[in-house]
């Protein structure tokens, strides 16, 4: 069965940096295609002998009639039984302020100031955020990170219909991960930060993860994390999400958040999913 990915978000958040990595990855992508032509072009690939099986368009560059139609076209698709996904990128009003400003570039909205035209952008944009099933925030993502994070998204193969989840680590002084569904704190467990033969490993090493699980508070907290998160994700599938992010922050996004992402990821394999993990702040 054929499987598409809708592409869009605001100008400056991304959007060619995932056509190539998409490219990269196998995937047909078609850039610019207008709404209308959707159900045209996915007649042809669903055709029988066709040489690619996974599509994705980049769209939202045709103003705003061609994003108007999009929500509507998308919902076709779907109901003609695809296998569709939307990605959605984003990031904040001064990020992309600076982006603009440093590469001098023009937004394509016309205005009396890039500012103003971001915000009339992400007004423009409101309707396929919400209809989105993956938003992915590149506010402090650089080119090289973003790439990473769609690697994980998209390199395997998908098209089952089955509900995808994806659990992140983060560290809350760097922010929350605004595309995060679930949200669960950890700067209650002792850190190893104060640690000083621990402060220089993460929670992928050995010593930094016996740490952290050997303290009870922290057994506890997983026995209580892993019967709450099975409990909701049928749920969450049974109203037809089909993409669950789950965020675990600490205070720097390094040590503790890193080992429960992790641990939470394993049991949820134990459990039937295939959970993606991403460490945001790592190594910052």
């Amino acid at each position: 069965m054929a499987e598409y990915l809708i592409v869009a978000g605001l100008s400056g958040a991304g959007r060619s940096t995932a056509a190539a990595t998409l490219e990269d990855l196998g995937w047909f992508v078609i850039d610019g295609l207008p709404a209308s032509l959707i159900g045209k072009v996915t007649e042809l690939t669903g055709q029988t002998g066709s040489e690619f099986d996974r599509f994705a368009f980049v769209v939202g560059r045709g103003g705003a009639e061609s994003v108007q139609e999009m929500v509507p076209a998308i919902e076709s698709l779907r109901a003609a039984g695809g296998h569709v996904r939307v990605l959605f990128l984003e990031a904040s009003d001064d990020v992309l302020v600076r982006r603009f400003s440093g590469t001098r570039r023009r937004h394509p909205l016309e205005s009396e100031s890039v500012l103003e035209a971001i915000r009339s952008e992400r007004a423009l944009f409101a309707p396929l955020r919400t209809n989105a099933d993956i938003v992915v925030d590149t506010s402090e993502t650089n080119v090289h990170e973003l790439r990473d994070r769609l690697v994980d998204l998209f390199s395997g193969r998908e098209a089952t219909g089955a509900m995808e989840t994806s659990v992140v680590s983060f560290g809350y002084k760097n922010g929350l991960p605004l595309d995060a569904d679930l949200v669960f704190d950890v700067r209650f467990l002792p850190n190893p930060h104060w640690v000083e033969a621990l402060r220089p490993h993460s929670g992928l090493d050995e010593d930094v993860r016996e740490y952290v699980l050997g303290s009870p508070e922290a057994v506890e907290f997983l026995e209580r994390l892993d019967e709450l998160v099975n409990f909701l994700l049928p749920y969450y599938a049974r109203e037809g999400k089909s993409y669950v992010s789950i965020a675990i922050g600490c205070t720097g996004g390094r040590h503790r958040s890193v080992v429960l992402a992790e641990e939470l990821a394993r049991r949820l394999r134990k459990a039937g999913y295939s959970p993606t993990v991403h460490h945001r702040d790592i190594d910052r």
